[in-house]
């Protein structure tokens, strides 16, 4: 009675625990219940508490009647012969039947294999909890798979994997499969890797991979031949049915793989043949406005590493191109005989269009990418600087700002002025010589104000801004002054007039006083004016110096306009002039007739000057002098009197005359960069003290952001240094220079 610790439980032999009890009630109803030659439920709970009792006993009786390793070990072996004699042979019947017809046997024989080890497990509960805890043992749960995994699925996954690789190429080809079926016995391989994808990984996914990327090798040579958007078309469905399927039945792990496989082999090995296909490629789509198939080619070639490059090199030399196309024909209008002049809006309106255009297919098409955007630069920094005829595309783009801003341009509403201004600064922000517009925008900028031409004060501060935005303060400083000018120069013109009221003169005299810094500088002949100009002249003076003492005045008569009364017949006319203008007139006041000679000497003006002045009065649409010998040029030998017979329907008529200065000073451009090439090598060798000779030139083309001067000129100005002491020559290398404090 030892073996009982001093109780009466009887002691269980351990065959006949095993077979009258275990055996007979709970392993052969067992397999009769998933052979299906039993119905009914499995164990109530009376028999199942009967089961685990007999269990528990067996393993808690004093050894050498303790039978956990033999109940554990024939665990295991019950496992082993169920599947080696009921579910392997019948496996092995059914691998010739096709692959559904396998699948589902392998899914039924999974799903019976998962009960029986349920059903194991419970009735061995103890030997879990004590003997495999105590020896290290594999749990009973995981024996099971194991013996599964040895037993059954080694034996039959090649096959296996083989029918999910067919059902899978069929649902590619469009036909209807048993997804259920194929994501069961997938979670079979997931549970094979006990704990891991191992199984999931080598016996299927990496076979898959494989056929897959054979599958869409055959597909790409049967869809090669289609146009690029039908193509793409076709990969766009396959890579989302793809991915559609991990989702369906496949380890979410798989999809990044199998997207990778397709994407290697419909899109990464045909590219560029899909890029440069003739009449459907990206530039044929391009050309046409294609602009959902040029998104599908953006996703899709967007999957691959470096795969938008061809596409932005392709969209970037497209550009290029049209933008050639725009300067060819403007350079044919001027080989044809067109006047070349530096307003040509139609030329700008179309460099405008062309940027809005494709600025509008980065941003939509291809999602603001940068490498587009890049594109889309370098294209334009080529159109924009690549000038035709003698005046450079800088200085048609300033005068069309000029024509959009001064009155009797372009009519545009406000909004339309504004994006008009907003475009071509865009456009602006593509030059090199950024600094030679600043020149041109600024002069024309000086003339609208100086002449009361400008359309909006609003619009020309709004314009003024814009360029800030690009470029900083520095670069539109003068043109804020100026505008400065003009709105302190109200207050004090209006000051002026109520003194000037005071006085007994005949004009309605005002004065703009610019400081000279800001505006541009203006040739300013000392003509001999009227004497109630010379009296209103010393008035502002007198006026002037008692209110800015330090202040000096220097008049510029090239710059003033006047409004004079003509009376020619009976009819009198407002004539609109510049002050040379008005003062030519009124020599000739009263029917005069003097040579040009007798002229000169009178007005005190030189003959490039007094050229110009009488051929607006008397070669123009306004003959209000009249010149003998009659002809449409000036010259020394003609004389001129007042034209009696003139007369025309309006009675405000405005006289325009020829410009006396240039439109671009280019001597003060240049004088300006030297300037800014010099404190940037001061400035860069200030804070570095020693330098080579190239990585200072490197650095002060990268500081020069308003112009790309030329190294030789960098060099001279490191020179001109040199020379003044600001910089030297280090003793030991010629090539690398010293900062002097």
């Amino acid at each position: 009675m030892a073996g009982n610790a001093g109780n009466n439980q009887r002691i269980i032999p351990l065959d006949e625990g095993w077979d009258d009890e275990i055996k007979a009630k709970a392993i052969d109803r067992l397999e009769g219940l998933l052979n299906g030659d039993l119905t009914g439920s499995i164990f109530g709970p009376k028999e199942y508490v009967q089961i685990y009792t007999t269990c528990y006993d067996m393993c808690t009786q004093r050894s050498p009647y303790n039978w956990s390793r033999e109940l554990y070990q024939r665990h295991g072996e019950t496992i082993e012969r169920y599947l080696t004699t009921n579910v392997l042979p019948a496996l092995r019947d059914k691998t010739s039947q096709g692959g559904t017809i396998l699948l589902s046997e392998l899914k039924h024989r999974w799903q019976n294999h998962q009960i029986m080890n349920k059903w194991l497990k419970k009735f061995f509960t103890y030997l879990d909890r004590y003997y495999v805890k105590h020896h290290s043992l594999p749990t009973l749960s995981e024996a099971g798979l194991r013996c599964f995994r040895t037993n059954v699925y080694d034996e039959i996954k090649g096959d296996t994997t083989s029918a999910i690789h067919g059902l899978i190429n069929e649902e590619r080809e469009g036909k209807i499969i048993d997804k259920s079926l194929v994501k069961s016995v997938v979670e079979l391989y997931e549970s094979m890797g006990m704990g891991t994808l191992d199984a999931y990984n080598t016996d299927l996914e990496e076979p898959l991979l494989t056929s897959t990327r054979e599958y869409y090798a055959k597909k790409r040579e049967d869809w090669i031949n289609d146009s690029t958007p039908d193509y793409l078309i076709k990969a766009e469905d396959a890579l989302d049915a793809e991915r559609k399927r991990v989702e369906d039945y496949l380890h979410t792990s798989s999809e990044a793989k199998i997207l990778k496989v397709v994407e290697e082999e419909i899109l990464e090995r045909v590219e560029m043949v899909l890029l440069e296909k003739e009449g459907s490629g990206c530039r044929a789509l391009l050309q046409n406005d294609k602009s959902e198939d040029l998104q599908r080619m953006y996703r899709l070639f967007g999957r691959l590493e470096n795969g938008l490059n061809p596409m932005a090199n392709i969209l970037q030399n497209f550009i290029t191109s049209m933008g050639e196309d725009i300067i060819n024909r403007r350079k044919a209008r001027l080989d044809s005989g067109e006047k070349d002049k530096n307003d040509d809006p139609k030329f700008v309106k179309s460099i405008m269009a062309l940027h809005e255009k494709y600025l509008g297919v980065v941003k939509d098409d291809f999602g603001g990418n940068s490498l587009f955007q890049k594109g889309l630069k370098d294209a334009f920094v080529e159109i924009v600087n690549k000038n035709v005829g003698q005046f450079t595309n800088a200085e048609l783009m300033s005068t069309f700002c000029d024509r959009i801003l001064k009155s009797g341009g372009e009519k545009l509403s406000e909004k339309e002025v504004d994006a008009n201004l907003e475009k071509i600064v865009q456009l602006f922000s593509y030059l090199t010589d950024k600094d030679m517009f600043a020149e041109i925008y600024r002069n024309q900028l000086a003339k609208r104000l100086l002449s009361q031409r400008s359309t909006s004060n609003d619009a020309e501060k709004s314009m003024i801004a814009k360029l800030k935005m690009q470029c900083g303060t520095q670069f539109t400083s003068k043109m804020e002054g100026m505008l400065n000018d003009l709105a302190v120069g109200a207050g004090q013109r209006s000051e002026f007039g109520n003194q000037l009221r005071t006085v007994d003169t005949k004009l309605d005299f005002s004065v703009q006083v610019l400081t000279t810094g800001f505006w541009p500088t203006y040739k300013s002949p000392a003509i001999a004016l009227t004497p109630q100009m010379s009296k209103c002249m010393d008035i502002f003076k007198d006026w002037h110096d008692q209110k800015h003492q330090k202040r000096k005045l220097g008049w510029v008569f090239s710059q003033g306009n006047a409004s004079v009364r003509g009376i020619f017949g009976k009819k009198s006319y407002d004539l609109q002039v510049a002050t040379l203008q008005a003062v030519a007139l009124d020599a000739m006041n009263g029917g005069a007739t003097m040579t040009f000679t007798e002229l000169a000497t009178k007005l005190n003006v030189e003959e490039n000057i007094l050229k110009p002045l009488m051929h607006s009065l008397s070669c123009g649409k306004y003959k209000v002098i009249k010149k003998t010998p009659a002809s449409n040029k000036i010259n020394t030998t003609d004389s001129f009197t007042a034209n009696e017979k003139f007369s025309s329907n309006m009675r405000k008529i405005r006289i325009p005359m020829a410009s006396l200065d240039g439109q671009l000073n280019t001597k003060r451009v240049e004088e300006d960069r030297t300037i800014a090439i010099e404190a940037a090598i001061v400035r860069i060798m200030k804070a570095r003290k020693t330098l080579q000779h190239q990585q200072l030139l490197s650095e002060v083309l990268a500081q020069l952001n308003f112009f790309s001067p030329n190294p030789r000129l960098v060099k001279k100005r490191i020179e001109a240094l040199i020379e003044r002491e600001y910089l030297e020559r280090s003793a030991d290398n010629t090539q690398v220079y010293n900062y002097l404090a």
